[in-house]
């Protein structure tokens, strides 16, 4: 255990952060599949719209890469282009 109270204060925050970080990562996985899974047009737009930004949040967090991030905007991009 740790014997500084620093140390002690740097465990809580770290346990905090790391619950946030996965809640947030765990929505934006479900709104991408809910995503892919739209099969109309309108409604494909603004829920890209929506998961566009949620993408863009978690890399500016350093939750996820900022590489994977728009690797699934674009493949996000590609399946809502393609709906007609």
């Amino acid at each position: 255990m740790a014997n500084h109270k620093s140390a002690v204060k740097r465990i809580r925050q770290t346990l905090t952060r790391r619950l946030r970080n996965k809640y947030y990562a765990k929505t934006t996985r479900n709104a991408v599949r809910d995503l892919r899974n739209t099969t109309e047009k309108e409604g494909a737009n603004d829920l890209y719209k929506k998961v566009s930004a949620m993408l863009d949040k978690l890399a500016k967090r350093n939750v996820i890469h900022k590489n994977k991030a728009g690797n699934l905007k674009s493949k996000l991009a590609l399946h809502v282009n393609k709906l007609s």
